[in-house]
């Protein structure tokens, strides 16, 4: 099982790593992570937070 991340990239849109390489984008978070879950049903989908908050920042992953 390998891990795919979703994460904000500079224009705002999202776009989902699978090894290091980009397998779905998208214009939200919720559209990007069912593109990369629907090609690759047995990984784990892992999202970036995307709020700014005074606790924590964009670093963190929370599982899909």
């Amino acid at each position: 099982m390998a891990l795919t991340q979703v994460e904000r990239k500079d224009d705002g849109t999202y776009r989902a790593l699978r090894n290091g390489r980009t397998v779905a984008t998208g214009n939200t978070q919720e559209k990007t992570a069912e593109r990369a879950e629907k090609r690759f049903p047995d990984d784990t989908i892992e999202v970036e937070r995307v709020r700014n908050t005074n606790v924590g920042t964009r670093d963190h992953w929370r599982r899909w």
